[in-house]
């Protein structure tokens, strides 16, 4: 049995195939499969994660010119993944700006 972390990796690898396999038929993500993907499969998680004052849109746009480290406006699975990671930070950051979550203190030694 998957651990879940193991079914979330599969999940990235997965939906990155989706969205970076359709017109044209290639292995990378143009700014528009880009966005695609994140609205119809993290629109919520946008929603909480991006900074305050930024819209979606921007977020969006803020995330993808980060991750294209080669500037050819395609994203690759690797800069793909930079994008996750820089997604789990912002959300890392908020949780601990948020009063509603209790409990979410990393004062134990970390």
């Amino acid at each position: 049995m998957k651990t879940d972390l193991e079914l979330a990796l599969d999940c990235a690898v997965n939906v990155y195939h989706q969205y970076a396999l359709r017109k044209p038929l290639d292995d990378y993500l143009s700014r528009g499969e880009f966005k695609a993907l994140l609205k119809d499969t993290a629109k919520p998680f946008l929603d909480n994660t991006k900074p305050p004052g930024l819209s979606v849109e921007a977020y969006i746009e803020q995330l993808f010119t980060k991750a294209d480290k080669n500037r050819d406006g395609r994203l690759k699975f690797t800069e793909f993944l930079s994008t996750l990671s820089l997604m789990a930070m912002d959300a890392h950051k908020r949780s601990h700006e948020d009063p509603k979550e209790p409990g979410h203190d990393h004062d134990h030694g970390h």
